[in-house]
């Protein structure tokens, strides 16, 4: 069955969105940037003249100055964000029920057999009036499906609309870099470089068996994407993705320097990991570290744990062991995250090992619900261990990274 997908993707959102209340901002090269002072020192979003520079997002504020001395860096303002992003899913509600967010600021559409016309009529009506209505601008991909939608409003930017078809999209997307598709990250593009696989059109005209016994099923997904051979429907406005992972990571004030530096952050992450799985009534089966250098190079390391849990000193202490097996200590430390996957529910029958006391189980969970309660009614920091008390200004509990994806590389 033909479909009719659109992907509506805001140009430069959280500029726009800061550009709206400081018109004088679009004239000169300008940024919205992390915390500084927190190290939280990254652009999140430029404006078209920041870009002109050479800015890019997710890089250091130092070095997109370099590239832009004359750069103005403002801070976030995400309730504003949040406000418009639901101000311009209202709008989309009014063309079809099956809006799929892809974070704040990109929705897809299904308006397939909409009485509001035909879909390149509707994403140009859907151009207008966010310029109109919002004072925003938004890229309209108009596709057959989701990924070639995404693909397309990325394509001609901003404030346009490109429309790829079943008959052109070997023309407009095999050219396209395959990182350009979605779900390739940094480390499957390197794989599909030493391939010499460069293009879309290179990883399409793969065989399709050659792909699956690289890369498995995401391979095999990714090359029936790059064919045109996504069905994947567009969720309803009502429907929320099941939860896959839980995790947080943090950039701290000053650099760690030792083994003690690294627990009081990783008993800080694991903490707050295990209360918002708690939260949701889940238990985790594996724990993930993510590790940063001063020099900025990062890893990761996961592995099980020997029972489903969603305590949080059986998370820290695997992600403790984590760390010790894998640095060297080369250089102090910026950055660490901890995340949680592999989740089951709560109530579901776990197993337990040998030497698992029950008693203590219970006892155990009676004490995180009771600090659970206590936080939930006085703050997160009303209470907490004595080994986060223990230079506590050297922490930034409930803060989160403020780069992509949390401080986790999507792609493992």
């Amino acid at each position: 069955m033909h479909r009719d997908i659109l992907h509506v993707d805001q140009n430069c959102f959280f500029a726009s969105v800061e550009m709206r209340s400081h018109p004088e901002w679009r004239a000169v090269p300008m940024a919205v940037g992390g915390d500084s002072q927190k190290r939280h020192g990254i652009i999140l979003a430029k404006n078209p003249l920041a870009q002109k520079c050479g800015v890019k997002t997710a890089e250091a504020i130092w070095q997109a100055k370099q590239k832009c001395p004359d750069l103005l860096v403002v801070p976030a303002h995400f309730d504003q964000y949040v406000y418009f992003s639901e101000k311009i899913r209202e709008m989309f509600l009014q063309y079809t029920n099956k809006v799929e967010p892809f974070g704040l600021d990109e929705c897809w559409l299904d308006v397939t057999g909409s009485d509001a016309g035909d879909p390149v009529s509707i994403a140009d009506e859907i151009r207008s009036r966010v310029k109109e209505e919002l004072s925003l601008s938004c890229s309209v991909g108009v596709s057959f499906n989701k990924t070639f939608a995404k693909l397309g409003s990325d394509y001609k930017k901003p404030d346009a609309t490109t429309v790829i078809t079943e008959e052109n999209f070997k023309q407009i997307v095999w050219p396209l870099p395959v990182s350009d598709l979605l779900f390739v990250g940094r480390a499957t593009t390197s794989a599909f470089h030493k391939m010499n696989v460069r293009t879309i059109g290179d990883l399409a005209n793969l065989d399709e068996a050659f792909v699956v016994s690289s890369f498995g099923k995401n391979g095999y997904s990714l090359w029936r994407h790059a064919n045109g051979y996504d069905d994947d429907p567009v969720a309803e406005e009502a429907f929320t993705r099941p939860l896959k992972s839980v995790g947080n990571s943090m950039t701290t004030p000053r650099d760690m320097v030792d083994r003690h530096d690294v627990w009081k952050v990783i008993v800080t992450l694991s903490a707050q990991v295990a209360s918002r799985l708690r939260k949701q009534h889940f238990c985790a089966g594996t724990v993930t570290i993510w590790v940063r250098d001063t020099d900025l190079n990062s890893y990761e390391k996961q592995r099980g744990l020997p029972v489903e849990t969603n305590d949080e000193k059986a998370i820290a202490e695997l992600a403790m062991t984590l760390f010790d097996e894998s640095y060297d200590w080369h250089a102090p430390l910026r950055s660490i995250g901890v995340r949680t996957t592999n989740l089951s529910d709560e109530d579901s029958l776990h197993q337990m090992t040998i030497f698992e006391n029950f008693d203590k189980i219970k006892r155990d969970d009676k004490v995180n619900t009771a600090l659970d309660l206590i936080r939930s009614r006085y703050g997160y920091n009303s209470v907490m261990r004595g080994t986060q008390l223990e230079g506590k200004e050297d922490l930034c509990p409930g803060d989160r990274e403020d780069h992509p994806h949390g401080g986790f590389k999507e792609d493992l």
